[in-house]
């Protein structure tokens, strides 16, 4: 490899150089076979760093010139070392604080962009919530009780509620359907012998008697003319045995067409979204003022056979149609 003819004549036109030789190493300015570089020029130039130095606007009065070599940065002596007076070390350490100061203001935003001014967790002084349907639970629990039947094939559980001052408690027939012995559990954790004096199995309906002395306050019903859809609703019991469990929802239809009980047809229902569980049936479905709209019986459910447990699709026998059935019974 050869380099292309110089164009300076003073390198003489045309001539060529001596062909590259790796082993003569690089960055050899005096490598054999290569020309010795041009004279220095001695025509006038302007050269910047020949000029005359320029004021130094961070001089202290009285400082001595450097000889055009101080541009307002700090020299280096022929020792290595660094020289420059007081003031010069004043102006760069206000430089580097007001340096470091950017870069970690900078830094302290980035880190704090995205954090809350406080991360103290708040809490409220206001006590309990006033009205809604904790008022409605708290009414209507003491008078729904749980229900456990024992006979010789197994046992079984269910919920029920007291309906007058003598003492009944109503609930489905297919929770008592068994027989055996039967035991209801009051909010207060009492256990008391109860008698059963009745069941409608077509309509599931079956109501029991405790001692009235014992008893707690019945819950009225509410007028089926007056449930509307959407109307929240709250459903009591003690599904799979855990007594005491409210869940809440509303009516989300009316006169629904299920078959309930052992009649063999359809019946009409209240259906509501609130969470009904084995366990549930006989507790009552009741509106905001804590009135009784319907006795939970059944639950729509995905699995053959009746398994599984809620998917929001519950039903209640409407309370005019309880109301009835029950005072057939205890006549």
């Amino acid at each position: 490899m050869t380099y292309p003819p110089q164009a300076d004549s003073r390198y003489g036109t045309g001539r060529r150089t001596t062909p590259y030789d790796p082993r003569d190493g690089l960055g050899d300015a005096r490598v054999a076979g290569f020309p010795s570089p041009p004279p220095t020029r001695t025509w006038p130039q302007d050269d910047p760093f020949r000029r005359p130095p320029q004021d130094d606007p961070w001089a202290l009065p009285g400082r001595p010139d450097y000889g055009g070599r101080d541009y307002g940065f700090p020299d280096e002596d022929r020792h290595g070392g660094r020289r420059g007076g007081p003031g010069r070390a004043v102006v760069a350490a206000v430089i580097a604080a007001l340096l470091a100061g950017g870069v970690a203001g900078g830094v302290t935003g980035r880190l704090t962009a995205n954090v809350p001014e406080s991360t103290a967790l708040q809490q409220s002084e206001a006590g309990p919530v006033q009205g809604g349907l904790s008022d409605v639970a708290a009414r209507v629990q003491a008078s729904v009780v749980s229900i456990e039947v024992r006979a010789a094939g197994g046992q079984g559980t269910g919920s029920g509620f007291v309906v007058d001052r003598r003492g009944h408690v109503l609930t489905n027939a297919h929770v008592v359907e068994g027989g055996g012995r039967v035991t209801v559990v009051l909010a207060d954790q009492r256990r008391v012998r109860a008698r059963l004096v009745g069941t409608d199995r077509a309509l599931d309906l079956a109501v029991l008697a405790i001692p009235a002395a014992q008893a707690p306050a019945p819950l009225a019903f509410s007028r089926f003319s007056d449930v509307r859809v959407g109307d929240p609703v709250i459903a009591l019991g003690s599904p799979l045995g855990l007594q005491g469990t409210v869940t809440s929802g509303i009516v989300s239809a009316l006169n629904r067409q299920v078959r309930l009980g052992d009649g063999g047809g359809a019946s009409t229902a209240v259906q509501t979204d609130a969470s009904i569980n084995p366990g549930n049936s006989g507790g009552p479905l009741v509106n905001a003022r804590g009135e009784v709209i319907g006795v939970n019986t059944a639950i729509a459910t995905l699995m053959r056979g009746g398994g599984g447990g809620s998917i929001g699709i519950g039903f209640a026998i409407p309370a005019d149609r309880a109301r009835q059935g029950t005072l057939r019974l205890v006549r």
